[in-house]
């Protein structure tokens, strides 16, 4: 059994559900299940692949039922809320949101009742744990919604939840190590704690696949680009298991950084022929016509600029923020595309040579002088020159009032970000609901849900 659990973080999800359907012995019955369906459910996660999801909706119902039938233990409670979390984690990935919320309903009611019945069972904490960031996290527009139905959320008790159980020496351990640290970065945007905790789990388990696959989305959110990239080409290295071809995309991400635009071509071209889900197509493709783009080739460019109007689907952030940018007028300013690319890899050097060749009379429209400032914000603030990202932050939410850019929401964010590290949590407060208060930029929920994280953390310091 714990050769399959092994095998599932290496991302061998076939070789694990080979080993445990030998597995006979009843005493293992519940582990198996669970193993089972977590095989699964990454399976569905890493791949997209749709094609896929009949036979595994199959199996949930199956287990669920089987489940159901059995006497009402923390294992089997534990197990059918695992199950039902799963499943909604499969939903939300094919889009299917009702049927997600349905399934979520049903895993936090069945975690209720489990820490309610039996509060000493350790591995309910990995499900409500999760629920808990889930539910905390959740977009303003689709907070009432919860409510109505009796679920509600905290990001940091959620996290205390993880973090009691990765300490815990059983099974489940690893997995909420895994899960505490990925969420320290996405959701509390705490990249230091978070790629720390990656890179220590790396180092005792060096062979772990899903590490690499975490470790480069996380040193990518900190502006850690070279590093990221050092683990891609070790992937590389590592063809076995499940086809980890979304990092081809993000291979394609730090190319473009560095202004590799022909390398970034070839690896988004490779993403689009052999990714099997639909979500960050319509960036990839974009991207293809803003590398052409700056490489003055603007007749292909235009080419990819129009095919990315038709590509995919804007559900996934990055391609609801490429559709916000399509509706332009093709192509945005290529100053500041290289000013931002860079910026987001960590080629700061690079970045601030090029924000010194010029200054904002240079920029014609509101946004784009808007957008020149914030650039310049973002190149302070990761050069640790604090003092002057914070003028430049204020300038960019003054100047974003009424506007629908997301460089306001950010800025706001951001300045919540200094203050808290200041100790200064009521100004940290402040902030943070100021970025609540922007509207209709395409980055809301992301944003929105990392400022209402770190309100909710706040509430620790402050009465």
């Amino acid at each position: 059994m714990s050769s399959a659990y092994t095998k599932i973080f290496d991302l061998e999800t076939s070789e694990a559900i080979q080993l445990l359907g030998s597995v006979q012995d009843p005493k293992n019955r519940f582990y198996k299940i669970y193993l089972q369906s977590l095989a699964e459910t990454v399976d569905l996660l890493i791949t997209e692949d749709e094609s896929r999801f009949p036979v595994i909706e199959k199996a949930f119902k199956e287990r669920l039922v089987d489940l159901e039938d059995a006497p009402p233990t923390a294992e089997s409670l534990f197990l059918q809320a695992e199950l039902n979390l799963q499943r909604g984690f499969c939903y939300l990935n094919l889009g299917e949101n009702l049927s997600a919320i349905w399934a979520i309903r049903q895993a936090y009611n069945l975690a209720q009742e489990c820490q309610q019945k039996f509060p000493g069972y350790v591995p309910i904490l990995k499900t409500n744990g999760l629920l808990q960031v889930m539910l905390g996290a959740v977009p303003d527009k689709y907070r009432w919604f919860f409510t109505l139905l009796g679920m509600e959320g905290s990001v940091e008790n959620g996290q205390k939840q993880l973090n009691s159980l990765r300490q815990a020496n059983i099974s489940l351990s690893k997995e909420a190590g895994i899960l505490f640290y990925t969420i320290k970065g996405l959701i509390s945007q705490e990249f230091t704690e978070s790629n720390t905790g990656i890179a220590s789990l790396l180092r005792e388990d060096p062979s772990n696949r899903l590490l690499h696959f975490l470790g480069v989305t996380l040193l990518m959110k900190e502006s850690r680009s070279e590093e990221a990239y050092q683990l891609i080409k070790n992937l590389d290295q590592k063809p076995g298991g499940l086809p980890l071809v979304y990092m081809e995309y993000l291979r394609g991400e730090i190319q473009l950084q560095k202004g590799s635009y022909s390398q970034a071509i070839q690896s988004f071209q490779r993403f689009l022929s052999n990714y099997k889900g639909s979500s960050f197509k319509k960036d990839a493709s974009l991207k293809i016509s803003l590398s052409y783009h700056l490489m003055n080739k603007n007749t292909v460019a235009l080419q990819w600029w129009n095919k990315a109007k038709e590509t995919g689907k804007a559900i996934a952030e990055p391609d609801v923020n490429a559709a916000d940018m399509l509706n332009e007028q093709p192509f945005p300013d290529e100053l500041l595309l290289k000013i931002r690319f860079l910026t987001d890899g960590g080629y700061l050097f690079e970045a601030r040579q090029l924000l010194e060749s010029t200054n904002l009379s240079h920029f014609k429209t509101k946004k784009n002088q808007t957008e020149y400032i914030y650039r310049k914000a973002r190149l302070e603030h990761k050069s640790k020159n604090t003092e002057l990202a914070s003028r430049l932050y204020d300038e960019v939410i003054t100047r974003n009032k009424n506007e629908v850019w997301y460089f306001g929401a950010s800025s706001a964010l951001q300045m919540g970000y200094l203050a808290r590290e200041r100790k200064d949590y009521s100004t940290a407060k402040k902030y943070f609901n100021l970025t609540l208060s922007f509207r209709d930029h395409p980055y809301k929920n992301s944003i929105d849900g990392k400022a209402r994280a770190a309100l909710e953390e706040l509430k620790t310091f402050t009465p």
